[in-house]
């Protein structure tokens, strides 16, 4: 603290000096005293009070980038959504037009049906739960004076932060059970539509990994077609198919990968009652009630299995069907201020 306020009177007699200087020349023209004003007051702010570190030095210091970084990435979310449903569109086209007529008169009766039955569920939960997670908001506290407990104060929204909630620069307010700004939802990942969010990153895997095995005889094929040096006499059809095929296969396996990753990690995080942000939280904790002799246990984990049914808002057997293997626009549980929801931690159903 000492130093910083020593900078601070250095810069401040130094702003005084340039003051008197300047006002030994001419006068300013009139049009530049506003910008300079408004210059010096921005300055004369880093010093109002003795609360300010170096920290909040800094953050003036750095505005400009944070600004700057927050622009982009909101601009980029549009075209990440974008991405996201162009690149959907055309596996489903390559899908409808150019694999649909091979299997109903190649396949037999029941592999047909069930490629057909399977690959249509899959479609419908992949653009059920991506919508929902892109429409639906994450959930905010209250902006007004209430009676809802609070653990610290958002210095940006300067409002009360309930437990889990984050500030998000992107959205510039805060975020209820916040896990983190997805540029692929152009929309934070919070209490409302955590669940969406990690449904879609579920179906879209199944559906990339159902593409990427059931086209892999399809892709060899098609690859060799291409590949042979001395090729038959192929249409330009053939050769459209052939590599609609290969762009398939490879797009698929792709994201089947990269995204099951990510769909893994946040199985995890769920498993745990934890959020992205949280876990970095946690594992702080960890660290510092270690030095004390002490074990942290996170005091929002309910049980691994109770952890889920909190997530899909299961309450009876019923739900794995109705909530988890159908689209369902049931809210999630709570209202995201308050997680009192398993204060004995026991099973909710027997399963």
């Amino acid at each position: 603290m000492r130093p910083c306020s020593t900078v601070m009177h250095l810069l401040r007699r130094c702003m005084r000096g340039c003051g008197r200087h300047s006002r030994s020349r001419s006068r300013m023209p009139r049009r530049l005293r506003q910008p300079v004003s408004y210059i010096k007051l921005i300055f004369k702010s880093l010093y109002f009070n003795s609360l300010t570190n170096s920290e909040v030095v800094l953050d003036c210091i750095l505005e400009p980038v944070f600004w700057m970084v927050e622009v982009v990435t909101r601009w980029f979310g549009m075209v990440f959504v974008f991405l996201v449903v162009a690149l959907t569109s055309s596996v489903v086209f390559i899908a409808y037009f150019c694999l649909l007529p091979l299997v109903l008169q190649t396949y037999s009766p029941g592999r047909m049906m069930w490629h057909i039955g399977y690959g249509h569920w899959n479609l419908v939960m992949i653009v059920f739960h991506y919508y929902k997670a892109t429409k639906t908001p994450p959930g905010y506290p209250p902006k007004m004076k209430n009676d809802v407990p609070f653990v610290s104060f958002c210095k940006k929204c300067v409002i009360p932060k309930p437990a889990r909630s984050h500030h998000c620069g992107i959205c510039k307010t805060c975020i209820l059970k916040m896990d983190h700004h997805c540029p692929w939802l152009n929309n934070c990942v919070g209490h409302y539509n955590h669940r969406y969010f990690f449904s879609f990153c579920l179906y879209l895997t199944l559906g990339c990994m159902y593409c990427s095995i059931s086209g892999r005889n399809l892709f060899i094929d098609a690859y060799n077609a291409i590949d042979e040096v001395s090729q038959p006499p192929y249409t330009y059809r053939d050769r459209m198919f052939h590599k609609s095929v290969i762009y398939m296969w490879v797009l698929t396996s792709t994201v089947a990968v990269a995204l099951g990753a990510l769909t893994l990690w946040h199985a995890v995080l769920i498993t745990r009652g934890e959020t992205s942000i949280e876990r970095h939280i946690n594992n702080k904790e960890v660290k510092r009630w270690a030095r004390h002799g002490k074990v942290y246990r996170n005091p929002f984990s309910y049980g691994k299995l109770n952890n889920w049914k909190v997530f899909f808002g299961v309450e009876k057997r019923s739900h794995w069907l109705t909530r988890v293997l159908l689209p369902s626009g049931h809210t999630a549980y709570g209202d995201g201020l308050t997680w009192d929801i398993y204060p004995l931690k026991k099973d909710m159903m027997p399963v």
